[in-house]
């Protein structure tokens, strides 16, 4: 139980060029359609098995929440078949089900009834409901006077007040507070490992990685990817990148490692092979990166980094065109893609300056790797045009995991386990 089998799957929703065409079709039929289809999803395939935890992925509009309202039944598919096995538990929109004028117990009720739950076992789960939403005396009171979070307890707490075969969730629990969310996901985990199908739409990429095994990427309506969910949120960011106003056009995504031939000129940087990074990384015809390390204070590159150790992250961009105001940033990430840290210049409220074509931008960047002993990759990027909280421009290039580098345990730092080593002081006193 808890199979889902997509076959062929298309979705169309009909578009008329005036508000008088739909009517005249339906009063003329013999005269013709008058409509164009527009699809929504085309040709989606896949398979997930019983107890997999799968993330979906893509920019707004590309089809995710129709894919999971088909897989739900909500709608119905223009071609194209859907086989799922076992008993579904969706959050799907936000109170969706829910009537605004009855009460949040009167809602558990209605909504327990549609779940195929008798009577008894609603009233015998209504003190669980209740005690994990947790939404106090609000739950005698008309669901329209609900915040969109208590909305969203209640609306996640009755659909997983039983173990479902197969568990959606299309967005929702972004609205919640940061301790709800933290019960909802340990919930989430549980019941995955119990062997529910998890199908998960969120645009959070750490929890997505956290959660998930596997992911789709939708793209313009179509399956772009299923795989790695590391791979699968490099081009979702890559997409996202490759539509602001510089015009897509302008980049080339890369599918795979590879190196591009370097030019010749005065530097020895500028001959060396440009980078070309893992799936989702962006390239475009202004600037190309062509190195990526680590080095000490004697400037010795250094792949093997102890703990809390002062280095420096020297980037190496080569510039084929002018630019007034470019950027460089990095992204240190685990070995299970989670973004440990992320920053530019244009954050750090620093400027470069203008380059022109055929220059070397050589940037660093000093700091303390508190990282815990294992093994890291390194994201780098160069923009140009930075404005609001670390947007810009145009996307120069963005190289996924162009290097990686090892953190050895400290040995003259404290014993502890985590992320990073926040370098707690301790003091006491006994009174």
């Amino acid at each position: 139980m808890g199979a889902i089998h997509v076959r062929g799957l298309g979705k169309a929703y009909k578009q008329y060029p005036t508000r008088w065409s739909r009517l005249l079709e339906w009063l003329l039929p013999f005269a013709g359609a008058r409509h164009k289809l527009k699809w929504v999803l085309e040709d989606i395939e896949f398979s997930i098995a019983p107890g997999e935890a799968v993330g979906i992925i893509g920019v707004n509009g590309a089809g995710k929440s129709t894919l999971l309202k088909l897989i739900t039944g909500t709608t119905v598919p223009s071609r194209g078949a859907i086989h799922s096995e076992g008993r579904i538990a969706a959050l799907l929109e936000l109170g969706m089900g829910f009537h605004p004028d009855f009460t949040g117990r009167q809602n558990i009720a209605m909504a327990g009834q549609l779940m195929g739950l008798s009577d008894a076992q609603i009233t015998a789960l209504t003190p669980e409901i209740l005690a994990f939403a947790d939404i106090g005396e609000y739950v005698d009171a008309p669901v329209r006077v609900y915040s969109s979070g208590m909305q969203m307890r209640l609306a996640f707490s009755v659909a997983t007040c039983v173990r479902p075969d197969i568990l959606i969730v299309d967005e929702a629990l972004a609205v919640g507070d940061i301790f709800f969310q933290q019960k909802c996901f340990a919930r989430i985990n549980a019941y995955t490992r119990a062997g529910t199908t998890l199908l998960f739409v969120s645009h959070s990429a750490g929890t997505v990685l956290n959660l998930c095994t596997r992911c789709l990427f939708i793209g313009k309506g179509k399956l772009a990817f299923d795989g790695a969910p590391r791979e699968a949120i490099d081009l979702y960011q890559a997409e996202l990148l490759g539509r602001q106003d510089q015009g897509a056009q302008a980049l080339r995504v890369v599918g795979g490692a590879g190196a591009a031939a370097a030019m010749g000129a005065h530097d020895e940087r500028w001959h060396a092979a440009a980078l070309t990074g893992a799936p989702g990384s962006i390239h475009s015809p202004g600037a190309d990166c062509v190195g990526v390390r680590f080095i000490d204070a004697h400037g010795a590159e250094q792949l093997t980094i102890t703990a809390d150790d002062a280095v420096t992250l020297q980037i190496d961009f080569r510039i084929h065109a002018p630019f007034d105001d470019p950027h460089a940033g990095f992204k240190i990430r685990d070995r299970f893609g989670v973004v440990l840290f992320e920053t530019n210049s244009y954050c750090m409220g620093q400027r470069p300056g203008p380059v022109q074509a055929g220059q070397v931008l050589s940037v660093q960047f000093a700091l303390a790797l508190a990282l815990f002993p294992a093994e890291y990759t390194i994201t780098v990027g160069l923009g140009n045009g930075g404005y609001d909280e670390g947007s810009f421009r145009e996307v120069l290039c963005y190289l996924h995991e162009v290097s990686a580098f090892v953190v050895l345990r400290n040995p003259r730092a404290i014993t502890w386990s985590g992320l990073a080593n926040l370098q707690p002081a301790f003091s006491h006193a006994i009174y």
